[in-house]
């Protein structure tokens, strides 16, 4: 079994995805059931079968993010050292070839977000950058070729 690593934040909104899928979505979809099977004939009846593909599909998103938050374990960020780049930093670099700057902060794959500036870990990005310190140059292997980042900053 392996253990999912993320922050607070992230815990908590698994937690309240799972409680709307449960507590809101999941009763929506039972009684659109119930509703189509008042209809009569099952057999022919559209509204019956895609509202069970629906709470199949319901039921599968749950259990997933059942089993993520069974296996997450919360980030103590005081724990963490700040000189180097690991899960919940914040890291800021320059891109040498065109001198853009950047800023992701290293994320769980359950909370990537790249409009938030979030990278999963598992990113060649991320994998990249781990462990390195301020004012190291990185090379990247990226679908568009090689890229070489310079570490700037590193924050929690």
């Amino acid at each position: 079994m392996s253990f999912e690593y993320m922050s607070q934040e992230g815990y908590d909104k698994l937690v309240a995805e799972l409680h709307q899928l449960e507590h809101v979505e999941l009763p929506q979809v039972r009684e659109a059931i119930a509703e189509a099977r008042d209809k009569g004939d099952l057999s022919e009846n559209f509204e019956y079968h895609a509202a069970k593909r629906e709470q199949s599909r319901l039921l599968g998103r749950i259990r997933f993010k059942q089993k993520v938050l069974a296996n997450a374990r919360v980030v103590d960020m005081s724990r963490l050292a700040g000189d180097s780049i690991q899960l919940l930093s914040k890291v800021e670099m320059t891109n040498l070839a065109n001198q853009a700057r950047m800023t992701y902060t290293i994320a769980s794959p359950h909370e990537a977000n790249l409009r938030e500036g979030k990278i999963s870990i598992n990113s060649p990005i991320a994998q990249a950058l781990l462990n390195k310190k301020v004012g190291d140059v990185v090379e990247v292997k990226v679908p568009a070729g090689l890229l070489k980042l310079r570490i700037e900053s590193i924050s929690q």
